[in-house]
This record gives structure tokens, C-alpha cells and sequence, in this order.
């Protein structure tokens, strides 16, 4: 059965020591205001770009490097983490809480597998995989 997939969201992983510059340096560079989550102090959104690419930024436990990841979000995650470890990708840890899955691509960088985040945008820029 197909499912549909796109690229959708750019997060930005800062632990607690880098949380505030950063925030402050991505929202100054980006020309937008950093909004936080009503619903999760952990989260701040900078808001939707080109084609509906969302730049969000994630305040990370002690010990996570600071780094960049990509969401992809799908509308059958088990279908999509299959096409990609079909790819090269791995399996890294299942987040029961938000119920995504977390891969590595062969270069061993994180990304997320997730349920659908943008509404109309997913529907207006997902692709259909067979």
C-alpha cells in the first residue's frame, strides 16, 4: 500500500548551556521571533520557510552535542522507516512518549521519523512512495 513522506522540519538541538544564545542567534539571522510552545517549555518554533520547511529549535538534555537534525514526516511511519532502512538508514531508538522513530543515515547522522506535523503542507509537498 503507498504511503507519502516529505522533509519537513530543520530542528536545531541545543542543550541547556547553548539553549538561550542560540535561540537568540537563529531568530536574529533568520529575521523572526522565536515562539515558544504553550505546551512544551523544551520548544520554540522560528516558523514556516519555502515550501512550507519549518525551522524549530529543541532544548536537549545534558551531554547532547549541539547539532542540526531533519524530521521527516510521514503518514505511515513503519512503511517509511522501512523505505529507508531499504536506503542505508538504521534504526537508533524508539520515543515511546512522542511514538517517532529516531535513524542514523550511513554517515551516521540523526534524524526522526514522524507522524504528520504540518497539515496542509504535508498534503501540498509529500511524495508518494509505492
Amino acid at each position: 500500500m503507498p504511503h507519502r513522506s516529505r522533509l519537513s522540519i530543520l530542528l536545531l538541538d541545543l542543550p541547556p548551556e547553548h539553549h538561550a544564545a542560540g535561540a537568540a542567534f537563529w531568530a536574529g539571522a533568520t529575521g523572526r521571533t522565536a515562539q515558544p510552545d504553550p505546551d512544551d517549555e523544551t520548544w520554540a518554533s522560528l516558523g514556516s520557510f519555502a515550501d512550507g520547511w519549518h525551522l524549530e529549535i529543541q532544548r536537549t538534555g545534558e551531554g547532547t552535542p549541539p547539532r542540526w537534525h531533519v524530521d521527516i514526516e510521514t503518514d505511515d511511519i513503519d512503511a517509511e522507516v522501512a523505505r529507508l532502512e531499504a536506503l542505508g538508514a538504521t534504526r537508533h531508538r524508539y520515543v515511546e512518549e512522542g511514538r517517532f522513530w529516531q535513524l542514523l543515515d550511513p554517515a551516521g547522522l540523526v534524524f526522526c521519523v514522524v507522524g504528520i506535523q504540518t497539515g496542509e503542507e504535508f498534503d501540498r509537498h509529500a511524495v508518494t512512495w509505492p
